[in-house]
């Protein structure tokens, strides 16, 4: 084993040992998440129509409809529902795809199921914490690491690197 790989193996230990993950003004602890035990019925209150639809039920929001598409600043992207962080702005990238797009998440945040809805096999995304549908996670991205999570802009909500991040509701 040369000194490089060495290097970089003794870093990737080290990262994976550690629970914070800091950028910007926010630090986020990325830790298992336990799943909270309420219905959707809970959230349709907190959340708007087209949102609790996309949430919970699955839908898709119209391409190029969400104003998170423009979005430039640096922040966090947090659930809509009950705020857990999802994304980083640092990895938010132009897809063309109309739908905010990302190459990498808060992988304990993010769980994946096999979706058919569509007749072929796909990977549906949704947040760790509340259940709440996402979006489709794509082999199509950027490097590093060629994933595209094309994300519902509803789904979202961005708290910029000025602002606190909400309490986590639920």
């Amino acid at each position: 084993m040369n000194r490089r790989h060495f290097s970089i193996g003794l870093l990737s230990a080290v990262a994976a040992m550690s629970s914070k993950v800091v950028f910007a003004a926010h630090a986020v602890t990325e830790k298992a998440i336990a799943r909270l035990k309420v219905d959707e019925d809970f959230w349709r209150p907190l959340v708007s129509k087209q949102a609790y639809r996309v949430l919970f039920f699955e839908a898709t929001e119209r391409p190029r409809s969400s104003h998170l598409n423009e979005e430039k600043r640096s922040g966090t992207y947090v659930c809509a529902a009950c705020y857990l962080p999802l994304f980083k702005s640092d990895w938010k990238y132009e897809s063309g795809t109309g739908w905010p797009s990302f190459f990498d998440c808060y992988k304990e945040h993010v769980g994946t199921k096999t979706d058919w809805r569509i007749g072929v096999p796909r990977t549906e995304y949704h947040c760790e914490r509340c259940g709440g549908h996402q979006g489709h996670v794509f082999k199509d991205g950027p490097r590093p690491t060629r994933k595209r999570y094309c994300n519902n802009g509803v789904a979202l909500q961005f708290v910029p690197d000025e602002q606190d991040l909400p309490e986590l509701r639920g």
